[in-house]
């Protein structure tokens, strides 16, 4: 965690600032123009967590859900041709329009994505 430095000859807050000549970071005083070297190298940490796997979620007696609109599409697990369908709901930027399907067999309840999605390799369901 970087902390608060001040100029030793003027006492006060001390900037980051990259030497281009010896290729290091220094604290600069903005006020006595006083170079310290940097205790800490570290200026701005930004960690992000990154899933880029669109995620189907709890699907169970999605199938028996009579508000979710229903499609003629073929399962790849029962050979049935008929499913509802919802778009994934996480809310980031990167998200694209994809479209789970559930299949409404009871015995089946097979979560898949559109056939003609080609790019299928980074979905989980």
């Amino acid at each position: 965690m970087a902390t608060l430095q001040f100029c030793s000859e003027c006492n006060n807050i001390l900037a980051p600032k990259a030497d281009p000549v010896r290729r290091i970071m220094v604290q600069h005083c903005q006020s006595c123009q006083n170079e310290e070297p940097a205790k800490n190298i570290t200026v701005f940490r930004h960690d992000l967590l990154i899933d880029n796997r669109e995620q189907a979620g709890v699907t169970a007696f999605l199938g028996d859900d009579p508000t979710l609109p229903h499609a003629e599409i073929t399962c790849p697990e029962c050979g049935r041709d008929d499913a509802v369908f919802f778009q994934d709901q996480s809310k980031r930027k990167e998200t694209r329009m994809i479209l789970f399907y559930v299949c409404t067999d009871r015995t089946c309840g097979k979560v898949f994505f559109d056939p003609a999605l080609k790019t299928a390799g980074n979905l989980e369901v």
